[in-house]
């Protein structure tokens, strides 16, 4: 087992694992080569020793627990961050490894009904997506061997017993092969032929439209009727007093009011929020919104914390057109201190995808709260999530009235590049996946930006940063950066082909 600590000491520390582990796999493999005669009885060094170290079977003693659950593979008992990068590096390097062992090895991380964390599980699947084993396995379990390829062709394409009978019995059908006669349907049902097909699909598209002016009608006034009339009237009413406060004191005890309406048991703290505006107080006043309204009793999974940042200071960040105020960003930067994910829900995520991009005064707002409040592995965790997760899986929280202000995608422009560049600066160890998705970017936009120096300082950073993770990506970013005319384009091309 000792032999295999650096291995794992790689995959805990380096920013780049990937590469790493598959330099130090080929290391350890030609030097047990070459001194196997010495020293005969030691274990092999490769890759296949390392996947039969990761499937190895363990035992936990968890009396609570059935046999079967308390049987672990090796690397189960790994810190998750570990599983997902060495499932990482097996997808980078899986062709040198037995599919069959990879694919065995990714189903045993997602099977057995255990719980798993989400970029384990995430690292997994990808595995197995790869794998080309997995599409063609399941055709040895069928008997094909009995039937010709006329049977099977005929069998796919007749029709259901059931639906033939149904067919013989039913007259006056609407459609041959459907038994469904004209009876069944109602009279409002569209039944569209060929004479009347553009008065019906007209008719279709303005009730569509109907529905939808409904629809949207409803959502606006959805925040009024959800509400008791007492609280709605409360709420107006501290909508005045937060336009009004002129003391420290004024506020403090509006911070109670507000606080005491929006938790009451069974009541919907967006809503009431919504009403009582509170972005629409002075920067001083919404400073000391935001360090009282919390009283140290709430806990992060209750999404107060969220709740409050989404209302009083991210409205205020959407809409802002010059430098934040000193008073307002200190309150914020402390608040996201403390609450780290309440920060990522209700302010980053939303600021990252304003409908109209970021601008250099949020791009500001952004890179202080990540520079100054998290730490550098949950910039990166977050980088994956933004750059590469699923549209649902984004956890954002903002209140129903800003959902024009926010897409579902980030929109790309120069400060969203900036924005990328200070976090390269900040040596945050991007993944292999993000890197990906920063150079599928980079050759979208390269046209776009050929002659923008920001767009080319980014790059610089970018393959100054990520160079062990750009070898695949090489020649595609060479012919991306030719298209650029900027004062740094020989300088990035320079370093691209030093990779």
């Amino acid at each position: 087992m000792e032999e295999w600590i650096p291995l794992l000491d790689i995959f805990l520390k380096s920013p780049s694992p990937e590469t790493e582990a598959a330099l130090w796999l080929d290391e350890a493999s030609i030097s047990f080569s070459s001194s196997s005669s010495s020293s005969s009885s030691s274990s092999p060094i490769n890759r296949s020793s390392f996947v039969s170290l990761l499937k190895k079977q363990s035992y936990i003693n968890d009396q609570n627990s059935s046999p079967s659950a308390n049987k672990v593979m090796f690397i189960e008992t790994l810190p998750n961050m570990v599983q997902s990068r060495i499932l990482s590096f097996l997808l980078y390097d899986h062709r040198r490894f037995c599919g069959k062992d990879l694919v065995w090895l990714a189903r045993e991380m997602l099977g057995g009904g255990k719980e798993v964390d989400f970029w384990v599980q995430r690292a997994a699947q990808n595995l197995l997506d790869i794998m080309p084993e997995r599409k063609f396995d399941w055709i040895s379990r069928l008997d094909l061997g009995s039937d010709d390829d006329g049977s099977i062709v005929e069998e796919f394409d007749s029709v259901p017993d059931w639906l033939t009978e149904k067919k013989g019995g039913c007259a006056g059908a609407i459609l041959p092969w459907l038994p469904v006669s004209c009876a069944d349907v109602d009279s409002e049902t569209l039944v569209v032929d060929s004479c009347n097909e553009e008065d019906v699909m007209t008719q279709g598209r303005d009730n569509m439209e109907v529905d939808h002016r409904e629809a949207v009608d409803e959502d606006d006034h959805e925040i009024n009727v959800a509400l008791q009339p007492d609280v709605h009237e409360m709420a107006v009413n501290l909508r005045a007093k937060v336009m009004s406060c002129e003391s420290t004191s004024e506020v403090l005890a509006l911070c109670d009011e507000i606080r005491k309406l929006c938790l009451m048991k069974g009541r919907d703290c967006l809503r009431v929020l919504a009403l009582v505006e509170p972005w629409n107080a002075e920067d001083e006043t919404a400073a000391v919104l935001l360090s009282n309204l919390l009283s140290g009793n709430e806990e992060e999974e209750s999404g107060w914390p969220s709740q409050i940042l989404c209302s009083t200071v991210l409205p205020k960040f959407l809409a802002l057109e010059k430098s934040a105020s000193r008073v307002l960003m200190s309150a914020t930067i402390e608040f996201c201190k403390i609450h780290q994910r309440a920060a990522e829900y209700g302010l980053v995520f939303p600021l990252m995808l304003r409908k109209e991009g970021i601008n250099t005064f949020i791009c500001e707002v952004i890179s202080r709260v990540l520079k100054e409040c998290w730490h550098l592995g949950h910039i990166s965790s977050f980088c994956q999530k933004l750059l590469c997760g699923r549209t649902k899986e984004r956890k954002i929280m903002f209140l129903p009235c800003h959902r024009d202000l926010i897409s579902d995608d980030m929109t790309w422009n120069e400060s969203l590049f900036i924005l990328f560049q200070n976090i390269l600066t900040h040596d945050v160890p991007l993944t292999q996946g993000s890197v990906d998705c920063l150079v599928s970017k980079v050759q979208e936009m390269a046209e776009r930006y050929c002659k923008s120096l920001k767009f080319g300082n980014f790059l610089l950073h970018f393959i100054s940063k990520c160079a062990p993770m750009l070898h695949a990506h090489k020649y595609p970013l060479i012919e991306s950066v030719k298209c650029t005319n900027s004062l740094v384009t020989k300088s990035i091309l320079s370093k691209l082909n030093a990779l």
